[in-house]
């Protein structure tokens, strides 16, 4: 019998379960799909010669990563590789905004764009350099953060106090007006804002932008050597090694309690599987609240505010094997790694409004990834391994472009949106059509299907606005991996600080359940465990758990 389950193989099941096994627990993990990892896989199904990464691919958050850093997954094989550039942004003139592996070199190219802009970016750099690390510790922790926000209010104050929060509460059109007179600064900070669901005039994109771009200065966009799986192949193999179990191709349909309190689950194959100290889950919270925990186990308060739960932006995206590299008009393309496509700012927020509205993009606004460009060993030399995703309504009410798209997504609407988004690509790369060989479409219903935690291609488990963030996230009153249910945990990117491969949702909820394990065990013996064949019994080698 384990000490815990975890439900869902993801990054951050995978944390916990490492976690757990390094405080001394026995765990057993449990994944619906049939091979780990979650949202960060890669294969081989677009074409044998090419490895493309099914979902997320660049992970500045997990380089900044406290939590990763400390499971030393290099111990394990993992590596990392870079491309030369960190993110470039074309514009319709030919001229391209860079951001560069050192920040000089970032300022220089911004200084072309407006005199002064240079010196903005390393302003902005400086405040990170102050305030980065204790606001990454902020983040990586449960909520409230408490060291680590009176660190951070001690430098904000010497940063300009609420001048700074003004800063970094404002919207992203406005911050890169306020610091840059150019466009180039401008694209930077609002194209990174869309790496969640902040459009350039929402409250608070300005600063997730701001850190998402100062991720990529102070640590790049990294990717894994050889492929995602990478880094799923070394967090499965640590568990390994500390006697951990990952189960593949075990759906759980049941989150079992007795007496308030998690004492196993069941499968839909009918096996129970007790866990005489834990359950933690790496799922979405509509998923867990009212769906594997039946809702008399509740607060009928938490099933009312899941009703207000908001997902992020659907998602549609296009893996492909290049025969030969992206032929960029703007050449400083070519070498990075990640490149944003839109008409500038104005074109990031007319593409936003549209989603807003309902309406499918008539001119999606790109994330396009050059993975071959970052790692050598994707693809063939002289070849690319490409991807480019954007964002599409979950509730589609028209459709801005001429294909009359419904979110259907059926064969004709899939090919429809991906002849959309190649069209798009050609603009800045004329001739990158003749360069597929072959390609993969993964429109929303797929994205869900092969990772239920990817509602509807929401990539970020909730969205990231600022009224389903800290506290109020993933409802109000929460913010930390705890639920009503005793034994059981939040582990999913649902819970605080959300979306983004770090590993941080799942350490919390790990470190909750040690906690939380330390003060039941003051209180005494516990009884109700439940066996392999779902009874009720003791359990001869530890605590058990009461009785309902």
């Amino acid at each position: 019998m384990p000490d815990a389950v975890v439900v869902g193989a993801g990054p951050n099941g995978l944390v916990a379960a490492n976690l757990l096994a390094d405080a001394g627990w026995s765990v057993e993990v449990l994944e619906e799909q049939p091979e780990p990892g979650g949202a960060v896989r890669s294969d081989r199904g677009v074409h044998p010669d090419y490895v493309s990464d099914v979902f997320s691919s660049f992970y500045p958050l997990a380089a900044a990563s406290p939590v990763l850093a400390d499971l030393r997954l290099h111990e394990e094989g993992l590596g990392w590789s870079h491309a030369a550039r960190v993110l470039a942004h074309p514009l319709p003139d030919g001229r391209c905004a860079v951001l560069e592996r050192r920040s000089e070199d970032t300022a220089a190219g911004l200084d072309a764009f407006g005199a002064g802009d240079g010196a903005a970016w390393l302003a902005l750099c400086e405040t990170w350099n102050r305030m980065g690390p204790d606001l990454l510790g902020a983040l990586f922790t449960p909520f409230p953060p408490v060291r680590s926000a009176a660190r951070l209010a001690v430098r904000l104050r010497a940063s300009g106090g609420l001048r700074l929060a003004r800063t970094l509460l404002l919207p992203a059109r406005r911050l890169g007006e306020e610091e840059f007179r150019g466009e180039a600064g401008r694209l930077l900070i609002a194209g990174n804002a869309l790496h969640a669901d902040l459009a350039p005039e929402s409250a608070g994109s300005g600063g997730f932008g701001w850190l998402m771009s100062m991720l990529g200065q102070a640590y790049g966009f990294p990717v894994p050597v050889g492929g995602s799986s990478a880094l799923t192949t070394s967090l499965v193999r640590r568990l390994e090694r500390r006697g951990g179990v990952v189960r593949c191709g075990e759906r759980v349909s049941e989150v079992v309690v007795r007496g308030g309190r998690a004492v196993g689950v069941r499968t839909a194959g009918g096996e129970s599987v007790p866990a005489s100290r834990a359950v933690l889950a790496d799922v979405s919270a509509p998923a867990l609240y009212g769906g594997l925990v039946d809702a008399r186990h509740l607060p009928g308060r938490l099933l009312d505010d899941l009703v207000r739960f908001q997902w992020d932006f659907a998602t549609f995206k296009i893996d492909w094997a290049l025969g030969g590299p992206v032929p960029w008009t703007a050449q400083e393309a070519s070498t990075a790694g990640t490149v944003h496509l839109a008409d500038g700012v104005d074109g990031l927020t007319r593409f936003a409004a549209q989603i807003a509205t309902g309406r499918v993009p008539d001119r999606p606004f790109l994330l396009f990834g050059q993975m071959t460009t970052a790692d050598g060993t994707r693809s063939p030399a002289g070849t690319e391994s490409a991807w480019a995703y954007t964002h599409v309504p979950h509730r589609i009410k028209g459709d801005a472009g001429e294909d009359g798209l419904t979110g259907a997504w059926d064969r004709r609407e899939q090919e429809a949106m991906a002849d959309r988004v190649e069209s798009e690509v050609e603009r800045w790369a004329p001739g990158f059509r003749s360069r597929i060989r072959s390609r993969r479409l993964l429109p929303p219903p797929a994205l869900q299907a092969l990772d239920a935690n990817l509602y509807g291609g929401a990539i970020n488990n909730g969205t990231t606005a600022m009224h389903q963030q800290l506290v109020f996230r993933p409802t109000p009153g929460t913010g930390r991996p705890e639920t009503p249910v005793k034994g059981l945990y939040l582990a999913s990117a649902a819970a605080h600080p959300g979306g983004g491969v770090h590993g941080a949702p799942g350490a919390n909820a790990a470190r909750a359940a040690l906690r939380g394990r330390t003060r039941a065990a003051l209180l005494g013996p516990a009884r109700g465990v439940l066996d392999r064949r779902g009874r009720e019994g003791s359990r001869g080698d530890g605590p058990e758990l009461p009785k309902p």
